[in-house]
């Protein structure tokens, strides 16, 4: 039974979420179409040009992403504070980035003189646009009516592009959150389109690898890592993070990349986990029906916030 997105995040639990949208039936997002021979990978730009910009205006950060041939995962992390922290006249401006003002919110923005009734509207819009500001809900929306209107006019057709709703998982655990973007991260090695994780075109490892090493500001910003806690960064250093990716990725397809001593994943070490505890965690993500991850006292804290008796979480 579908389930309202409201019941679904819980921003008092966790501010991370994953989120993954899918085509509707054959229809291509990006990559080559084998039936008809068509290509569309230069619509993977379409993706992650649309998310930085919303990214830009949204006070919600990118953990981690991977734009496949047809569907994307994006690992979020939700900024209520932030978008509290910004001053009327600021949500106004990133509104309008997204929606034209109505004229009441034009001569409010030129401050001119305004009926106690038209200050209350005023007041009422922008509480509204906000909480929108920080909503998972509203930015996957604007981004899949975006690409589905690029990809609806190129293909000369109407209709629905997307097959749903948007899933999500919310996750609990700094152990939830890591598996979950290495889950991301190695989607394109997987399915077989890369060998490695730094050659996956259009996923935040690779972006994160070039970053590294060129001086361009790239068009769609990524929470960066930090091994010291810092509360606006992701909880450890990048070098670990690429360690514990490699390692994942060569455990799970050990027939193509080998072994890997278990010296070369201190992240593991350091969260206490043993090997086939981090690899079925991982695995976790693929499954339908998950729609939460992380121990079991923080699932059943999270079940009871969104006013349900509990999550289903299968065991590792």
């Amino acid at each position: 039974m579908t389930i309202a997105r409201s019941r679904q995040i819980s921003l008092e639990d966790t501010l991370y979420y994953h989120v993954v949208s899918r085509c509707v039936r054959r229809a291509f997002l990006c990559g080559e179409d084998s039936h008809s021979g068509q290509t569309y990978e230069h619509r993977r730009q379409w993706v992650v040009d649309k998310l930085g910009l919303l990214s830009q205006v949204f006070a919600i950060e990118i953990c981690a992403y991977a734009v496949m041939s047809n569907h994307y995962h994006l690992v979020l992390k939700v900024a209520p504070d932030k978008a509290k922290g910004w001053s009327d006249r600021e949500v106004a401006e990133r509104w309008a980035v997204l929606f034209q003002w109505p004229p009441l919110l034009r001569r409010w923005y030129q401050e001119e003189a305004l009926l106690v009734p038209e200050q209350a509207v005023v007041q009422s819009l922008i509480a509204q646009w906000r909480e929108r500001l920080y909503s998972i809900s509203w930015l996957v929306r604007l981004l899949n009516e975006s690409l589905a209107r690029q990809a609806n006019q190129e293909d000369g057709c109407k209709g629905h592009f997307w097959e749903g709703r948007f899933k999500s998982q919310a996750l609990l655990t700094e152990t939830a959150l890591l598996s979950c973007m290495t889950y991301v991260d190695l989607n394109p090695v997987r399915a077989g389109i890369a060998d490695m994780p730094e050659e996956s075109d259009y996923t935040s490892i690779k972006q994160r690898i070039e970053d590294s090493t060129e001086d361009a500001k790239p068009a769609l910003r990524l929470l960066p890592f930090s091994a010291k806690n810092e509360s606006e960064a992701l909880p450890c250093g990048f070098a670990d993070y690429l360690t514990l990716v490699d390692w994942t990725g060569r455990a799970i397809r050990a027939d193509k990349r080998g072994y890997i001593p278990a010296a070369l994943a201190p992240i593991i070490q350091r969260l206490g986990l043993d090997e086939s505890q981090w690899l079925r965690q991982v695995a976790l993500f693929r499954r339908r029906g998950i729609r939460v991850v992380g121990d079991k006292r923080c699932c059943q804290r999270y079940a009871e916030h969104c006013g349900q008796t509990r999550c289903y979480q299968p065991r590792l």
